[in-house]
């Protein structure tokens, strides 16, 4: 067999890197447990139909056929199936699905990958891993589920060693209910228009307000005001009303962008900003949208993004409102990887590894890793009855902290890297909590 080709756009961590993923994604799964979401795992695919429905994805979507299909069992048949672009679509269906079993509100979190045929860059990925969190309700979802979002993600992200982030928020009524307003008749082509703002600059985008929006010069100008205001309080509530626009449905999203800054504000001070240029493409938000940026790293985008939505889980008269935000798991590491901006202490779990004098008392060694295993402590037996230096020097270049010897009148433990040796019993020793795990953190300089 040839040396195989790295396929990009599918990460495969060091076993290093996915010790560090684990140990985020564990902090990640405590927090939103401590705000009461319930884990979730819906299935990969979804009804073709269904991922297309909203959004412009269709470019993106995987589309799932078997090797063998007959030609007639194309793309585009009732039974066409694709890997789902997020887990918000997947979501909302499982929901109409299951709606008689839940029990509402519905709080769930969910950590799965997801796939998106995109062009691989940094940061941005084919197949990658998701944290979502989500609240559904029936019938309606009160405002303040809105104001609940960042506090969640604001304590998510900083129990990891991770640079600061601050959370942009906007509300799309306000969007819409300014651009109505001013006289435009479609608002969604003006929000994706402004959405493209940071990646084409804003004179790009009054021409593609006028194309697609059919926007004047003095509407698309307005357009452009909107969006350039800023405010880490809620003062960007006076600056939009000193552009004169008047609307019911820009004064209510004013009203409710406004108790969510101040709710942030109140909890973490500096971790929200009203930002109006954020508007997020998919076309099923509905009110209050979020992107996140991590301090340092701004260039490359968000790192977690979401919204209200009112109308993605409907069916006839069953409507189930909800909000969710999402931390793009795989794209924030592999920033910091890629930057070499996080470290963990050492390659492998293990603690302890156990020494073999030889192979006729590897059954006593084995003993002595069953007990320290049976208290918690990562172990393993030594691979050969080497010379006890290269037994050493194995664990070494595995980054193990200690080894144990067994021993006839007694058991000593070796600090590899002190090199203190003392007597210990299997069943009573335990290291310091600081060598029990491997330790995760930000890489320290010349790392």
């Amino acid at each position: 067999m040839s040396k195989p080709t790295p396929i990009s756009g599918f990460p495969e961590w060091t076993p290093a890197q996915r010790m560090i993923e684990q140990f985020v994604l564990d902090r990640i799964r405590a927090t939103f447990e401590l705000y009461g979401f319930a884990p979730l795992e819906t299935r990969s695919v979804e009804p073709l139909d269904q991922l297309l429905r909203k959004g412009e994805t269709s470019k993106e979507v995987y589309v799932l056929r078997r090797l063998q299909a007959a030609d007639t069992d194309g793309p585009a048949g009732d039974d066409a199936l694709g890997l789902h672009f997020d887990l918000t679509v997947p979501f909302a269906r499982y929901v109409l699905e299951n709606a008689g079993k839940l029990q509402f509100p519905f709080r769930r979190y969910q950590i799965q990958k997801v796939w998106r045929g995109e062009r691989p860059q940094e940061g941005r990925y084919r197949e990658f891993l998701q944290a979502d969190i989500d609240i559904v309700d029936r019938d309606t979802l009160p405002a303040h589920y809105e104001a609940e979002m960042p506090l969640v993600i604001g304590d998510a992200l900083r129990s990891l060693p991770i640079p600061p982030v601050r959370i942009q928020v906007n509300n799309r009524k306000i969007c819409e209910g300014f651009y109505r307003g001013v006289g435009l008749t479609d608002p969604e082509a003006a929000l994706r228009a402004v959405d493209k703002l940071d990646k084409i600059g804003p004179a790009k985008v009054a021409e593609l307000l006028a194309e697609t929006a059919g926007a004047s010069e003095a509407q698309a100008k307005a357009c452009l005001a909107l969006a350039e205001i800023s405010a880490p309080d809620a003062s960007f509530a006076d600056a939009v009303r000193a552009l004169g626009v008047t609307d019911p449905l820009l004064d209510e999203g004013i009203a409710e962008l406004t108790a969510v800054v101040e709710t942030a504000a109140a909890h973490a001070p500096g971790l929200c900003v009203a930002d109006l240029r954020i508007a997020r493409g998919l076309d099923y938000y509905t009110g209050t949208v979020y992107e996140t940026q991590m301090i340092g790293y701004e260039r490359f985008g968000s790192v977690c993004s979401g919204g209200r939505y009112d109308n993605l889980a409907s069916f006839g008269n069953a409507r189930f409102p909800g909000v969710g935000i999402s931390i793009g798991v795989t794209r924030l590491l592999g920033l910091l990887f890629g930057a070499g901006a996080l470290s963990v202490s050492r390659d492998v779990p293990t603690c302890v590894l156990v020494a073999v004098s030889n192979e006729e008392d590897r059954p006593a060694s084995n003993k002595v890793a069953e007990a320290l295993r049976s208290r918690g402590i990562p172990t393993e037996v030594s691979p050969s009855a080497a010379k006890f230096g290269k037994q050493i020097r194995y664990a070494e270049r595995r980054g193990i902290p200690y080894v144990w010897f067994p021993g006839v009148e007694g058991d000593e433990v070796k600090d590899i890297r002190s090199g203190e040796q003392v007597a210990a019993a299997a069943g009573e020793w335990t290291p310091p909590r600081a060598d029990l795990k491997p330790l995760v953190g930000p890489a320290t300089a010349g790392a």
